[in-house]
């Protein structure tokens, strides 16, 4: 069985009902499967088989349901690219996965672009021929990019299973049905809003109000017209909801029976405030792009202020100390977890894939302790990663990316706590001669997402280092917070 055939449930059985509305545009579950049959012909016409990639650098839209669904029907490897990255990331992604061409809206610099506006101008003149799809569950869907310690971005290869898995685990878990309406402005690209949000609405055949993006500024008006059952959201957005004035927020609370958090920690007193304010208990979650969704809190059951809950069905998770031993309760150790949820492979990466597992098990990074009764809390990352907004940031880019300047002998890249976007990358520049940190931010934002661009520039004359040339960045982070 491949995810088709789960979104078939709906695509035919569920064919008359509202699958997606798209600013004025509303299309049946009928619409999407005839459009994306369309679509299939459009790639097939265009020399694309099963086994090819594509990426798809596009933001919310309908055209990226269209192209991602004709891709799963006929086998073709997806390529999602974070909208807000620039050419230089874009290109190592394209010269890792190797897509046959890239689809956007605007011309992406030095890569085979295809428009996807052209795209679904010629999807329209094409007659419906159905797609059987061949793939298998085993058959890899998606190559999305995760950034690794070193600086290098990894692809990781999520099967149809991977997704069938975690589509299944939470539409049960968290009683996603067809009486429900999602309200997603979360980045298809991403595996929260792709996976968590896109997958479970069609299987279940709920109907999905797709956002081109989260706006606070609009989401009353939204809640008012469309009533949505569920919400997902980053910490990020649930601060910026806690803004609102009292009436506004029993407007956007009354018809929501679930708001989910995840991909950055929910800090206890957002969740608090969250549930004066609005009256609902925020479920929090954890997972991963390798691992889509391994612990949840209970949807029934409590809720608990600062944990991520219990692992979800058919997902073992083991915390292992430095020492290599499993942890007893509330002992600090690395999540490891196991489960038809876990990808297989970074994609051409096999050494890196290799030191990504021990004994079967998926080596997370995350550090985590667990309470007697089966709750998880995070602790911080074993690596340096930053998650600003719900954005992975990894240091190692950021500061290579700084040492190719002539102007810069040394950085180094923390992260420090912001109210609103969790973390914010601060540099710190060792610089040669003088330093015009104007000129340098304007590299930045040519080169680098706007969510990786340091906050701060601090000029110092030394990095603290080990006795073995190891940057001490706890020691930078004292000096931040003494400036």
């Amino acid at each position: 069985m491949n995810i088709i055939d789960l979104f078939n449930l709906s695509f035919i059985d569920r064919k008359d009902k509202i699958a997606i509305e798209f600013e004025a545009t509303q299309l049946t579950f009928e619409d999407l499967n005839v459009r994306s049959d369309q679509m299939a012909s459009v790639l097939l016409a265009k020399g694309l088989q099963s086994g090819d990639r594509l990426g798809l650098y596009l933001e919310n839209s309908l055209e990226f349901i269209d192209i991602y669904l004709a891709c799963l029907k006929l086998g073709i490897i997806i390529v999602p690219i974070n909208i807000l990255y620039k050419e230089r990331e874009i290109t190592h992604i394209m010269n890792d996965a190797t897509p046959k061409a890239i689809v956007s809206i605007n011309e992406v610099e030095g890569i085979a672009t295809w428009s996807a506006i052209d795209m679904a101008e010629e999807a329209k003149r094409k007659p419906q021929e159905t797609v059987q799809c061949k793939a298998t569950g085993d058959s890899p869907a998606a190559i999305i990019y995760t950034s690794g310690t070193t600086g290098t971005s990894k692809g990781a290869v999520l099967s149809h299973n991977n997704f069938i898995a975690n589509a299944i685990n939470l539409n049960i878990c968290w009683k996603i049905t067809e009486a429900d309406r999602l309200l997603l402005g979360l980045p298809l690209f991403h595996v929260h809003g792709l996976a968590n949000g896109m997958h479970c609405a069609f299987i279940a055949g709920a109907t999905t109000r797709l956002l081109p993006r989260f706006e606070h500024q609009k989401i009353k008006d939204e809640c008012a017209n469309f009533k949505p059952t569920l919400f997902y959201g980053v910490p990020t957005i649930y601060v910026r909801l806690l803004e609102k004035a009292e009436d506004e927020a029993q407007l956007i609370g009354a018809s929501v029976r679930l708001f989910v958090s995840g991909s950055a920690p929910l800090p206890p007193q957002v969740l608090d405030a969250f549930h004066k304010k609005y009256g609902h208990v925020i479920l929090e979650r954890y997972g991963m792009t390798e691992t889509l969704m391994n612990i949840s809190n209970p949807y029934v059951g409590e809720r608990r202020a600062g944990t991520v809950g219990w692992p979800l069905p058919g997902t073992s998770v083991k915390i292992i100390t430095p020492e290599g031993k499993e942890a007893g309760v509330d002992e600090e150790g690395e999540i490891h977890i196991k489960g038809p949820n876990v990808f297989s492979q970074y994609w051409n990466r096999p050494d890196a894939t290799l030191a990504s597992f021990e004994n079967g098990y998926f080596k997370t990074g995350d550090m985590a302790v667990v309470s007697e009764d089966g709750y998880y809390t995070l602790r911080g990352r074993k690596s340096e990663l930053i998650i600003s907004g719900g954005f992975n940031i990894y240091p190692r880019e950021i500061e290579e990316f700084l040492m190719e300047q002539d102007e810069i002998k040394e950085a180094a890249v923390i992260g420090i706590p912001d109210k609103v976007r969790g973390e914010l990358p601060v540099a710190f520049i060792v610089p040669n001669g003088n330093l015009d940190e104007k000129a340098l931010e304007d590299k930045c934002k040519k080169s680098l997402a706007s969510f990786k661009i340091p906050r701060k520039f601090i000029v110092i004359d030394l990095l603290p280092r080990t006795a073995l040339g190891k940057v001490q960045k706890h020691v930078l982070a004292k000096l931040h917070s003494a400036e």
